[in-house]
């Protein structure tokens, strides 16, 4: 039998702290997610009403086909910076007139919904998932352009907004603008270089400059309706493919526009899928408070994946990563998980030939991180832990199946890399609450700069400082603790979002979906292994 039996006792001391400080950070990560919710606050909500106005999430939903998920993704974009609590977009993959679709939303309530550096950050990952996945990309318009005081930050990289469109467009992969309200200067290319444009009466204003810039740069006198109304952009320019009456209007005719693309899924269908044996709410029992304490990530595998069922390869060689075959909502994946952290000579081999042998059956790959690293020490350096952590990080960066990533515990220094963290181009990143990821661990950063520091004036024969450098020691600790915190990553975008462990399986179900948009195909060849 190959269905994963639990061990876990959810009435231990252990599993109740673990459960008790998971939720205590599902309620920190609820708060910062509520505020990107709430978008420019109750006041500006109002007055967009007022104006007979739909919010950004209430045009997504009203998209959406009735009662089907949406995944939304980096929802914390811009936390901890000056800017609103997600970038001033909410972005996601939902299902219209039965196609996946990779949905960009200006939020209008959050400075007339103008684009800031964590705005074209987010945008620009969603254009990645787009591509990489090959999901017809809408954006629902209404923006006032760029913030002009970041302007520094997102004019020069703002371009890849409309090289991505023309990109998409080029693969054959449908965009469609629904123009809500203004989509003026840079913006004007949004619709401008989309498949398909859909304009509002009297509400839709797309021009390169309004009438008082236009006044100012020509003398021409000049007002929104007749630069860059609906009507004369349906009538006249012809940039409007289609004149809705009002925003229900402009939604039912996105709907339509899905609807006749004729669109198809060019990766396999999912076979019918098997809930897991065991509850998806003893996940949060699971990790311990602590990450030094080892947890097994068998018992997470076997509450997320069909029927608990579980197909472990190497199971005696190289312990501290579990590699094996499930399905997961009817999809096939390998899972690389890590168990007790450290990734020695044996692991990453193991991991090398996993990854290639994923690549020949075209299987996607999970992976689950709990790692501190690649072990140091002169037996090891000895025994060739650097070529053999180099195979495996050639293995990922060349491993041409799709990877999703769940950063579960630790993620620190080349470990994260081998894991195929995000400069390893994962078509998703995903975060648990209790995830740390940082170049290594904030104790043994502080313990080397310490050492470092008393060691060069120790050479120079200069006095050293204890007490100073402790003072140094103890502030470097606090900041590279609160810089690995995933609120932090997850606000620079460096995942796709932190979610709640129970729902870690539906995630992953709806990425894999997505992905499946695409054809799977293995690599053919890979970089010289050392060996």
């Amino acid at each position: 039998m190959t269905v994963l039996r639990s061990t876990l006792d959810t009435s231990s001391a252990e599993a109740v702290a673990a459960r008790a400080a998971m939720l205590a950070a599902l309620d920190e990560v609820a708060a910062e997610t509520a505020k990107a919710v709430a978008g420019g606050g109750d006041q500006a909500v109002e007055r967009h009403h007022a104006r007979g106005k739909m919010t950004a999430r209430e045009r997504i939903e009203l998209l959406l086909d009735l009662d089907s998920p949406f995944l939304e993704l980096a929802a914390l974009a811009g936390y901890g910076s000056t800017f609103a609590v997600g970038g001033s977009v909410v972005a996601g993959i939902g299902v219209v007139s039965g196609v996946e679709c990779l949905l960009v939303a200006n939020d209008p309530t959050v400075k007339g919904g103008a684009s800031n550096p964590w705005s074209l950050r987010k945008t620009l990952r969603m254009h990645e998932i787009a591509l990489a996945n090959r999901l017809p990309l809408i954006a629902l318009v209404e923006s006032g352009g760029a913030d002009l005081p970041t302007q520094k930050e997102v004019f020069i990289p703002g371009g890849a907004v409309f090289r991505d469109l023309t990109r998409l467009s080029a693969a054959g992969i449908p965009t469609i603008a629904l123009v809500f309200g203004n989509s003026t200067a840079g913006g004007a290319y949004l619709p401008g270089m989309s498949d398909h444009v859909v304009m509002i009466e009297k509400r839709s204003k797309v021009f390169l400059a309004g009438p008082p810039l236009v006044k100012a740069a020509t003398g021409e006198e000049s007002d929104d309706e007749s630069l860059g109304g609906a009507a004369m952009h349906a009538q006249v320019s012809g940039l409007a493919d289609h004149y809705a009456l009002d925003e229900q209007d402009a939604i039912r005719i996105g709907r339509r526009i899905i609807a006749r693309l004729n669109w198809d899924k060019e990766g396999k269908s999912p076979s019918a899928a098997k809930e897991p044996k065991y509850q998806a709410d003893e996940l949060l029992a699971i990790v311990p408070p602590d990450l030094k304490a080892p947890f097994d990530p068998r018992e997470i595998i076997a509450r997320i994946v069909d029927d608990s069922d579980f197909d472990e390869v190497k199971p005696l060689y190289g312990t501290s990563l579990v590699t094996g075959w499930a399905r997961l909502h009817g999809y096939p994946i390998g899972i690389l998980a890590n168990a007790n952290g450290v990734l020695f000579s044996a692991e990453s081999q193991k991991a090398a030939q996993f990854i290639q042998l994923a690549n020949r059956s075209h299987t996607p790959l999970l992976f689950l991180h709990n790692t501190t690293g690649y072990m140091v020490g002169k037996e090891y350096e000895q025994g060739g832990i650097i070529k053999h952590g180099a195979m495996m990080i050639n293995a990922v960066a060349n491993s041409t199946v799709p990877h999703v990533s769940v950063l579960i515990g630790n993620s620190y220094g080349a470990g994260h890399y081998g894991m195929c963290g995000r400069a390893y181009q994962p078509r998703f990143v995903f975060s648990w609450p209790s995830a740390r990821s940082a170049v290594m661990g904030a104790q043994q950063l502080a313990d080397v700069t310490y050492l470092v520091s008393k060691a060069s004036a120790l050479s120079r024969g200069r006095p050293f400082d204890e007490d100073g450098a402790q003072v140094v020691r103890q502030m470097i600790e606090q900041q590279i603790t609160a810089e690995s915190m995933p609120l932090v990553l997850s606000g620079m975008v460096y995942d796709d979002g932190i979610i709640d462990p129970r729902d870690t399986r539906d995630v992953l179900g709806v990425a894999l979906s997505a992905i499946h948009s695409a054809p799977v195909r293995g690599a053919e060849s890979f970089g010289v292994f050392r060996m």
